[in-house]
């Protein structure tokens, strides 16, 4: 989970819960506040050579760095990047999370409802591509 806003990231944890379907085991959220933080993340990748995300969630409003860019810098630059959903400022920004290369978005304010449901589909789609 990535914004400048603590209260955006408090939003998203509380959404989600420790975990988001039945059918779904428990998460971790990991939680960055810049971009930087985020990129060394991703450069750490785990004993097998991958990276240890199933999902990125990142602000499209965050400060100085907006998620929109970084969605697009990850989808770049991460092989077999996972999906990403962006939060943006209203619906109609789909059009710039389309662009980004973003699998969805969801828009302010976030509705924990929409948010999980959301991300279990990602995180579905997710498991049946890489199993």
């Amino acid at each position: 989970m990535y914004s400048d806003d603590s209260s955006v990231r408090q939003s998203v944890i509380a959404g989600l819960g420790k975990q988001i379907a039945t059918d779904l085991p428990a998460h971790e959220i990991h939680e960055f506040a810049t971009g930087d933080a985020l990129r060394l993340f991703i450069d750490r990748k785990g004993s097998d050579g991958k990276l240890k995300a199933d999902l990125f969630i990142l602000d499209a409003e965050a400060v100085p760095e907006g998620g929109m860019g970084i969605c697009r810098q990850l989808k770049d630059e991460v092989f077999e990047c996972p999906p990403v959903l962006l939060i943006t400022a209203r619906a109609d920004d789909a059009w710039l999370a389309t662009w980004s290369r973003a699998e969805a978005f969801v828009s302010h304010p976030i509705d924990p409802f929409t948010l999980a449901s959301t991300v279990a589909s990602l995180v579905r789609a997710r498991s049946l591509t890489i199993a």
